[in-house]
């Protein structure tokens, strides 16, 4: 009989622990949301200090947070069970739904975006590091709106669950299957055994880099408030400009080199900075082929670009140079700042920052797109395919710092790329139902889902995406969340087997 209950007792935990946990779920959402109130108050001290009304709009947000929160801790318990892993995927894309569904509020209650197809839209866009705005007079904000649009950016440049693992002394023992589902990628090297503490050294480098650029954009002629918004747009990747012209508005030089060189910085992954930093040796950056790959991607895109602008007599050598690189920087990192219209080049440039577009940046990094390892696991192996072909018994793996690939891996990165280009497919086929064109629907496809911002044509970086039917700025935000969550983790939620024991 005791031997029968033992096993009953155990099959029940196993049945228990394949299924979502709601009143786990629950209180982790209750959590995430109570950070987030914590983060409408600074807006609304932003808006307090230069003496506008919209600090009330900030208060009336909070005051929702706080008491949603509320109940959602109520309905919730904490560590009843551990966080499995359909716990993680629900908690990290329900948590991001709901960020953006309350954050978009600001801009409901203030009447500066009266539309919630809109407000949701730019608020998702923020959150997702995407860039891409639906304002046209960005400058008529006041100064506790446009602190937070950039403020979205920010948190969700490392993401918010990695921010409240770093931040708060929760989730003890869940904190690695919470982190595993919010950042998806090929590898993602520890850089210390507790999740907790490589949260901090994560955040730690990101402030870092946020503050070094902050002081540089000033030192350039940036106000201070400017500079700490685009600063935490250009860490984050994200492209949110205070100004409707947005890097083109300063016409600096100084400027656009500092920018293009910190998007650069925020593009590599950054558990190579720590690395780097406790081993006093940064040369060791160069030993990481992902990092080479990136680089040269960069730099090859740069003199293509910087050559044609020169032989078309678009600018001086300089200037092309200059134009090339903030642009491949942006497209490559998916920031989305401008400081050019790129509409205007000539159209060859155009396919070549498509594919900066999809590349993306590093594993580890902020940046959205495909990400530069999965295309160097893809390279070797097509390498390792003609190699086959001539040496038919030969045993080719896959290497990468001189770490054998598994095949599961590589064949999870062919998933991850087919799996991209179709939802770029069915994107594309969708909005050109809505009306949009051609050209603008396949560029604001690849923009959304990779993170970017600037589209082609009508929605190219001279323009924002009001024009949009609503439908289609609907199916955008979808493709924006499901980019930055790398496909996988929001699609999951769609499988009948994730609700399921199966």
């Amino acid at each position: 009989m005791e031997e029968w209950y033992q096993s009953n007792k155990v099959s029940f935990q196993r049945n228990r622990d394949c299924m979502v946990n709601y009143r786990n779920v629950s209180y982790a959402l209750g959590v995430l949301v109570l950070v987030e109130a914590g983060f409408f108050a600074l807006c609304a001290g932003v808006s307090f200090y230069y003496q506008e009304e919209d600090y009330i709009h900030f208060l009336e947000t909070l005051l929702i947070n706080v008491v949603l929160g509320g109940l959602l801790l109520l309905g919730g318990k904490r560590n009843e069970v551990s966080i499995n892993r359909r716990d993680g995927y629900c908690i990290v894309s329900l948590s991001w739904i709901l960020f953006s569904a309350l954050g978009m509020l600001p801009f409901l209650f203030s009447g500066y975006i009266p539309s919630i197809s809109d407000a949701f839209f730019e608020t998702i866009s923020g959150f997702t590091t995407t860039g891409a705005t639906i304002l046209d007079h960005i400058e008529t904000l006041p100064h506790g709106l446009l602190f937070w649009r950039s403020l979205t950016q920010w948190i969700g440049g490392l993401g918010i669950v990695l921010f409240t693992i770093a931040l708060l002394p929760l989730f003890s023992g869940s904190s690695q299957q919470l982190f595993l589902s919010e950042a998806t990628g090929v590898t993602h090297d520890k850089i210390h055994p507790k999740i907790k503490v490589m949260a901090r050294w994560l955040w730690t480098i990101y402030i870092g880099l946020t503050a070094v650029e902050t002081l540089l954009l000033v030192g350039g002629g940036m106000s201070g408030f400017d500079a700490v918004c685009h600063a935490f747009a250009t860490t984050a990747t994200g492209g949110f400009s205070t100004k409707q012209a947005s890097v083109a508005y300063w016409n600096s030089p100084y400027i656009e080199y500092v920018i293009s060189i910190f998007m650069i910085l925020s593009g590599v992954n950054f558990s190579l900075y720590y690395l780097a930093a406790m081993r006093g040796n940064f040369r060791h950056l160069w030993k990481d082929e992902e990092l080479r790959w990136f680089l040269k991607s960069v730099g090859i895109l740069t003199l293509f670009i910087t050559g044609a602008l020169f032989l078309t007599d678009y600018y001086d050598l300089e200037t092309s140079f200059r134009k090339a690189l903030f642009q491949v920087a942006t497209a490559h990192t998916s920031c989305g700042f401008t400081s050019d219209d790129y509409n205007l080049w000539p159209p060859c440039t155009w396919m070549l920052l498509i594919f900066a577009m999809i590349s993306g940046g590093c594993t580890g990094s902020t940046s959205g797109g495909v990400k530069n390892m999965r295309l160097l696991i893809i390279a070797r192996n097509i390498r390792n395919q003609f190699k086959q072909m001539l040496h038919p018994r030969a045993v080719l793996p896959v290497r990468v710092n001189g770490i054998c690939v598994p095949v599961r891996t590589s064949a999870t990165v062919f998933t991850f790329f087919g799996t991209y280009l179709i939802c770029i497919f069915i994107g594309w086929i969708l909005l050109m139902c809505c009306g949009v064109g051609l050209t603008e629907s396949m560029s604001t496809v690849i923009s959304a889902i990779g993170n970017v911002g600037p589209g082609l044509g009508a929605f190219g970086p001279a323009f924002s995406w009001a024009a949009l039917p609503d439908a289609a700025k609907w199916i955008l935000s979808a493709l924006m969340l499901i980019g930055r969550l790398e496909i996988f983790g929001i699609l999951l939620l769609f499988y009948r087997g994730y609700w399921k024991d199966e």
